[in-house]
């Protein structure tokens, strides 16, 4: 390797500048929180897609507008945690569900199992006067993805064990 060629062609590339208020962190340290930022971005944009109709919605208000950006927050919270939890439970038990291709994944987003739950609905059904509440449209992915997210999200589908 010629040091001095890889030198020449180092000085030519471009530089920024990563600055932070906080003098106790290293620049190695810096950079990979910058690097990480993506992470955020990513996650800020299932917020922008269409599905949601966030354009729609039109507010004045300051207040509307700041507890909106909460909402989204909270949201964005959930989907991450949720979407964290899935693929580590996955990791753990060597589970997969198929994605949009049909291809088994460890690695669903949050939007495609979402998505897979779409059809899913609560009936309520009268028999003798007695009334029973059902889930409709579950199948072995969505029941596998249930039983993944743990007892609570079994209990609430009626999957107990």
């Amino acid at each position: 390797m010629d040091y001095d060629e890889v030198s020449k062609e180092k000085s030519k590339l471009g530089r920024f500048i990563l600055a932070s208020n906080d003098i106790n962190i290293d620049p190695n340290t810096i950079l990979s929180y910058y690097k990480g930022q993506q992470a955020v971005e990513r996650g800020f944009r299932f917020l922008k897609d269409k599905s949601f109709r966030v354009a729609e919605v039109y507010l004045k208000k300051e207040e509307r507008i700041e507890a909106l950006a909460m909402i989204m927050v909270l949201t964005l919270m959930i989907y991450s945690i949720a979407e964290w939890l899935i693929r580590k439970r996955m990791r753990e038990t060597g589970e997969t569900i198929p994605n949009q291709l049909k291809k088994p994944t460890q690695k669903p987003t949050f939007k495609w199992i979402a998505f897979l739950f779409m059809g899913v609905a609560e009936v309520t059904i009268w028999i003798n006067g007695e009334m029973h509440l059902k889930i409709a449209n579950l199948n072995d992915n969505l029941v596998k993805i249930i039983r993944l997210l743990g007892q609570d999200c079994e209990k609430y589908y009626g999957l107990e064990r």
